[in-house]
């Protein structure tokens, strides 16, 4: 008997609109970015054998629907958009358009779907509480970012606007109180335990602890690789023939990254394990910015190994179990 054929979906995503594209046989269409659109998707994919859904990261537009696809049933990868334009220019395509860029994210379904990496590119659906962090830890950030903007139009503003910008810096301060309060509210709710063993940390904050636990999942189920590449902070090689490319660090989740740096900074200062390696690199040379990443890569390594061992920190950390964790 026949295997029923498979299929695989791309899916441009727009403010208002999806696009959407099968490699084979299924002809294009769209519908609308919301919940009746979702409806009328799932109504035609559930006519077909879907294996695999791709379709870009576009600043949060493609949440309701990729949340909603997986609550489904359905496999869906979330890719940058940097990677489907590069495998774009790759096959050729020049030209831009929604019709075309669901096409493009269809052919390169296929290609992932064949991957015997396959399984790595599928992010499990976070919990409810989960996303709520996330909100919360976005909204504070964009709150923060804010404050910085206004505060540095303060001076050099002329003096007739500083009453309305120093009106606009104490909206935006209490706001960023009240929403830091919930924020650890929410961590200490929802999240207690493994809030309690990342604050046994020396440099590890709460901001950092609510920014881990939102945006960074996959804390303690990774190696000690995929979480420093993960985090953008794994060197990665540039060698061609002969030549020996200096290594460099790149991609990953950069909010989490200046998260962490930001963290290590402080932890070369006052946590013993991190300060003794931070100094061990610059006594052979390091420059001061690289050896903050290698400390920031130590880190994350650290505290992967505490959540996936269920251990906190203590006086007693060895060198041997602060090191980088062997995959």
């Amino acid at each position: 008997m026949s295997q029923p054929v498979q299929h695989v979906i791309g899916i441009d995503v727009a403010k208002l609109s999806l696009d959407i594209s099968g490699a084979g046989s299924l002809p294009a269409f769209t519908v609308n970015n919301a919940q009746q659109g979702f409806d009328l998707l799932v109504q035609k994919l559930d006519e077909i054998n879907v294996s695999l859904i791709l379709m870009e990261a576009t600043g949060g537009l493609e949440s309701g629907v990729a949340y909603y696809l997986q609550t489904k049933g359905y496999d869906v990868v979330v890719i940058n958009p940097r990677q489907a334009r590069d495998f774009a220019r790759s096959m050729g395509y020049l030209a831009k358009t929604d019709r075309l860029d669901a096409s493009v994210l269809a052919q390169l379904a296929q290609v992932i779907d064949c991957s015997p990496e396959r399984a790595r590119f599928i992010k499990p659906l976070p919990e409810i509480t989960r996303q709520e962090l996330t909100a919360i830890v976005v909204r504070r950030r964009q709150l923060n970012q804010m404050l910085v903007a206004e505060r540095n139009r303060l001076y050099p503003s002329h003096p007739g606007s500083r009453e309305s910008i120093g009106i606009i810096i104490d909206v935006l301060e209490r706001e960023l109180r009240r929403i830091t309060q919930q924020m650890n509210q929410y961590v200490k709710a929802h999240f207690r335990h493994q809030a309690d063993l990342l604050a046994s940390v020396k440099g590890v904050g709460e901001a950092t602890i609510a920014t881990l636990l939102a945006e960074l999942p996959e804390l303690g189920k990774l190696t000690r690789r995929e979480i420093s590449a993960l985090t953008g902070v794994a060197p990665f090689n540039r060698d061609s023939g002969k030549m020996r490319g200096k290594r460099t660090t790149f991609g990953g989740r950069g909010t989490v990254r200046a998260t962490l740096y930001m963290a290590a900074l402080t932890a070369t200062r006052f946590n013993p394990i991190i300060k003794e390696f931070y100094l061990h690199l610059l006594s052979g040379g390091k420059a001061k910015k690289l050896a903050l990443v290698a400390c920031t890569r130590k880190l994350i390594t650290i505290l992967n190994a505490m959540v996936r061992d269920n251990q906190q920190w203590n006086t007693s950390f060895d060198k041997q179990r602060a090191s980088p964790i062997r995959s």
